[in-house]
């Protein structure tokens, strides 16, 4: 496994967000978190670098404490990926190059500028690499922060909802990017996500959260009616349509 978290606890004055959750990502598995608003999605994966430090319990990253690597360890072991990363005038290109950074001793080497130019034209970047990120769609930016997280060459990817205000293309896009890098490199990744059908179709496995707590944590075809309903207090059914499992909601 990459990722083991062991019954953590977190509360946010004495407001408890998460209650014993426990879990493991192992390398290749992409993890969807799933669950209503002020579930605890992005609470959980800033305990999971170690932004928040758990009351209780421990969040391991390849068998070793969290709480125990330093700030640029962490760095070099996992990458985040936010919402919107929209609001600098850099170029693509420094953009990427950024997540160097926690590999760095004086300066950029030629092996980072080397591995950015190759991140780049994996992501379908390069005509964009001298373009400042402000001046791009929301979709291509969104492409660019992944494309940075992947500069830092993580073991652990953490995406917090990578497909909020994409259009559809988009974010079909931004999923199969995800799902072809963690299947080719063996990463661990874990996307908080409202999107039900979007964790369905692409994810290897999802965590409901509710009251703090894991409700459930299944496969896409484990996914039932019964659960849903439970989670989100929405009656809906769960079809295969051209092969992929689908949430209607009635």
């Amino acid at each position: 496994m990459i990722v083991s978290v062991l019954d953590i606890q977190f509360s946010y004055n004495s407001h408890d967000v998460l209650r014993g959750v426990r879990f493991r990502v192992d390398p290749g598995q992409c993890v969807a978190v799933c669950g209503t608003n002020g579930a605890g999605k992005s609470t959980l994966l800033r305990c999971l670098n170690g932004l928040l430090r758990p009351r209780v319990g421990t969040v391991f990253l390849d068998g070793e404490d969290v709480e125990l690597l330093g700030r640029k360890e962490v760095a070099r072991r996992c990458a985040s990926v936010p919402q919107q990363g929209h609001g600098t005038d850099l170029t693509v290109f420094d953009v990427v190059l950024l997540g160097r950074l926690p590999h760095c001793r004086w300066g950029p080497s030629k092996e980072d500028l080397v591995r950015v130019e190759r991140i780049l034209e994996e992501m379908g970047l390069a005509e964009l690499a001298h373009r400042p990120l402000s001046a791009l769609s929301g979709g291509e930016a969104q492409k660019v922060i992944l494309a940075r997280a992947l500069a830092q060459a993580p073991r652990v990817l953490l995406l917090d909802e990578p497909t909020n205000h994409l259009d559809l293309k988009n974010q079909l896009g931004m999923m199969e990017a995800i799902r072809r890098v963690v299947h080719r490199e063996g990463l661990a990744a874990v996307t908080a996500i409202h999107d039900l059908n979007l964790a369905l179709r692409y994810c290897d496995r999802l965590l409901f959260l509710k009251g703090g707590r894991i409700h459930g944590a299944v496969e896409p075809s484990e996914v039932t009616p019964a659960l849903i309903r439970d989670v989100y207090g929405v009656d809906a059914v769960i079809e295969r349509i051209h092969g992929r499992w689908v949430v209607i909601p009635r």
